[in-house]
């Protein structure tokens, strides 16, 4: 074999054995770390402050699949494949005996989505739109514009501002948030909820900050009266199956397109598989697993489609 052979058949093996690494490294490496830092999530203290607030629990926990987004099950769970996964995207009402509402995320309009979206259920978004007006509180659980646009977007956003809680981190990062952009000037004067980790913000419901995914990432918990449980963790994770083997998504997507900081997500993700562990009751719902939803809706934990 010449001199000229074998120098282009090492150049050769180098650069493939360099493409094989990148290529792991982007998309196939999703595991933990040897170390992963405490994140604190325990379950008592979430329902002693589940009780803290004075007043009824909420009765009913309703949902709408608004859109979906259709992803390589890589994207989603680190080394899964090239299948085609789908991702729903859900609002939450959360519902009083006295007729108050919360909602939990406020999906996005069609044309934020573009053709991004697998789906879109114009029917879903307005009732979604019509029970914001009528909500007591609105809460967003990060500043991504599948959770954030349809607060953006609404058309007579003066008049549900008052009743928005949005974080201090949600504020200070609406880069975060595009295509989704508050309109010039619309936060004027608007102060942020800051907490330091846990807030009861309503009777049954308390806040979780759980920065990584974003600055602004929070998880909601949500105690009913008949004592139902419910940890909504936004976008932590996308599908439950991140929780049970500990992966995250492909570093391709959280390092270049997510901006995520793995090792919170990490910490979350731990703490999440321990709740499971120690309190299998409570249920543990990804920001877009479609499956999770149903089951949930099946057992009747929760209740489809918003109030007329």
């Amino acid at each position: 074999m010449s001199t000229w052979v074998k120098v282009t058949l090492g150049v050769v093996a180098v650069l493939l054995a360099i493409g094989s690494g990148v290529y792991w490294w982007l998309i196939v490496d999703g595991a933990a770390p040897d170390k992963v830092a405490d994140f604190a999530l325990d379950i008592d203290d979430l329902r002693r402050l589940a009780n803290e607030r004075p007043g009824d629990k909420p009765g009913e926990i309703r949902v709408e699949e608004v859109a979906a987004f259709a992803f390589p099950a890589t994207a989603v769970v680190a080394g899964d494949g090239w299948k085609t996964v789908s991702l729903p995207v859900f609002t939450y009402q959360i519902a009083y005996p006295d007729g108050h509402t919360v909602i939990v995320d406020t999906a996005l309009e069609k044309e934020m989505g573009g053709d991004n979206l697998a789906s879109f259920d114009p029917e879903a978004y307005a009732r979604m739109e019509q029970a914001m007006g009528d909500a007591s509180l609105i809460l967003i659980t990060h500043e991504h514009m599948d959770h954030i646009g349809g607060l953006t977007a609404y058309p007579d956003l003066p008049a549900v501002l008052p009743q928005t809680k949005l974080t201090a981190e949600q504020v200070a990062h609406p880069e975060r948030s595009v295509p989704a952009k508050f309109p010039d000037g619309a936060l004027d004067g608007y102060e942020g909820l800051d907490y330091a980790h846990y807030d009861a913000i309503a009777p049954g419901i308390v806040l979780i900050k759980s920065p990584g995914h974003t600055p602004g990432s929070q998880m909601v918990y949500v105690q009913t009266a008949d004592g139902k449980e419910v940890l909504l963790i936004g976008d932590v994770a996308w599908h439950y199956k991140n929780i049970e083997v500990m992966r995250e998504r492909a570093r391709l997507v959280t390092k270049f397109m997510l901006k995520e900081n793995r090792g919170l997500v990490f910490s979350e993700l731990k703490a999440l598989a321990d709740l499971a562990d120690a309190a299998p009751e409570v249920a543990i719902v990804p920001g877009h697993d479609g499956g999770v939803v149903t089951a949930l809706l099946d057992k009747g934990v929760m209740a489809r489609g918003f109030a007329e």
